[in-house]
């Protein structure tokens, strides 16, 4: 009789087979965070199929879940990964994120002493204390002038173009959900550079030194527009029209540089090369200040919207479950994105494959979570962009290579290594 008692007594909740469809009811919108984003194999792994054989016991995977649940609530990192992954992953960020900003100041005195005329590094550092007004020396009136007005404006230049170009390719990848988004494949930073190069061809100054980044700015706003437009169907952005559309849109650009560059004089001609290759060979501290604000904002904006880019890449009916208004967070990142392409277009020209690799390399090295990924992509993105500068006017001394051809020599091979890694993960884009 005991024996009869006891198999027909409930059992408790939280340790046997009923207690997991109760679970996800009583979860609600935060279950769907258990089956999340590739990457939270421990979350599956947990759940089970259902039917599953499970211990009599109390079950430490349904304990687990629970207070996963309870403590760190939807679609958190604590409830997606497990307790055992987070600080493995946050100590790898920190230390990422150490070695970056290291390698970045390493970089940026190098490229600032390093050149035709050298200026040591212990005088580099000398000469910034002196301005600083904490101690050092002043260089002699030939090395302040070399290092004042020609080196520093180009290793600024190029740290916010990087950020902004790094940064802006995170955001792409984030929003289009798909890991071949870039400014540069799709399209984004020639329809920039179209608005720029109509701006000198026609010789335009209504907004005086911001002419160009303004104009730079409603014509890659437009063309982000549409190139998100035309990817879209059936509610979701194929990875195929995306870099078809961005074929079209790059080809289409480039014919209306191409009518520019006929129309204009040698002088505007000359200026019009300088947008299609990509330098910072013109760097003045005017240009930093022009790029500065618009990088500044960005920056500045992009953290906030993190974690809603994380909940984005369950997808877009599980992150409108969550609270998430899916639209108005594109359109909101589609406009930080023109930002920075805008900014950097004005002043360095198209640069492509920052915004492609960038992210990828620290996806690979720390996973898929924004909150590293975003700030990451800038540090990132300044580093790849002040080595890219300082190889191109130190490798072909005393000539100086385009930075947007240095970057796509070595950009164009990862973009095709990324894309049959990509198409063999998925079985085919069909």
């Amino acid at each position: 009789m005991a024996t009869e008692a006891e198999s027909r007594a409930p059992e408790p909740a939280g340790e046997t087979g009923p207690a997991a469809p109760t679970l996800r009811k009583a979860g609600g919108e935060g279950a769907e965070g258990v089956a999340g984003p590739p990457g939270a194999e421990g979350a599956e792994g947990v759940a089970g199929p259902p039917g599953a054989d499970r211990p009599s016991g109390p079950s430490p995977a349904a304990g687990h879940r629970t207070g996963a649940a309870e403590t760190a609530g939807p679609g958190t990192a604590g409830h997606r990964t497990g307790a055992g992954e987070t600080p493995r992953r946050r100590s790898t960020a920190y230390l990422l994120t150490a070695g970056l900003i290291v390698a970045l100041v390493a970089v940026s005195l190098v490229s600032a002493g390093y050149g035709a005329y050298d200026i040591p590094l212990g005088d580099v550092i000398a000469s910034a204390q002196h301005r600083m007004g904490l101690g050092g020396r002043p260089l002699d009136r030939v090395g302040e002038s070399v290092l004042w007005n020609v080196r520093l404006p180009r290793v600024v230049l190029a740290l916010l173009v990087g950020a902004s170009l790094g940064c802006a390719g995170a955001l792409m990848q984030g929003v289009f959900g798909n890991p071949l988004a870039e400014p540069g494949i799709i399209g984004i930073s020639s329809g920039a550079a179209v608005g720029a190069v109509a701006s000198i061809a026609l010789g335009l100054s209504f907004f005086g030194n911001w002419t160009i980044t303004v104009c730079a700015f409603i014509a890659g706003l437009a063309t982000v527009f549409l190139v998100y437009a035309l990817s879209r169907s059936g509610g979701r952005t194929e990875v195929v029209t995306l870099i078809l559309t961005g074929i079209a849109v790059n080809a289409f650009a480039g014919a209306l540089i191409g009518l520019f560059i006929f129309f204009a004089d040698n002088a505007q001609i000359t200026q019009i090369t300088f947008w299609q290759l990509g330098s910072l060979s013109q760097a003045t501290w005017p240009k930093v200040l022009a790029v500065l604000p618009c990088a500044a904002l960005g920056l500045l904006i992009v953290p906030f919207y993190a974690r809603k880019l994380d909940l984005l890449a369950l997808g877009e009916r599980p992150a409108r479950h969550l609270g998430i208004d899916v639209e108005k967070l594109r359109i909101t990142l589609i406009l930080v994105v023109a930002l920075f392409t805008a900014a950097a277009v004005a002043v360095a020209g198209v640069i492509a494959f920052v915004g492609l690799l960038v992210p990828h390399l620290l996806r690979m090295a720390n996973g898929p979570g924004h909150r590293f990924l975003v700030p990451g992509s800038a540090l990132g993105g300044a580093l790849v962009l002040a080595l890219g500068d300082l190889a191109a006017r130190t490798v072909a001394e005393p000539a100086e290579l385009p930075l947007g051809v240095l970057t796509a020599l070595f950009g164009s091979p990862f973009f095709f290594w990324l894309l049959r890694r990509t198409r063999r993960k998925q079985g085919g884009w069909a």
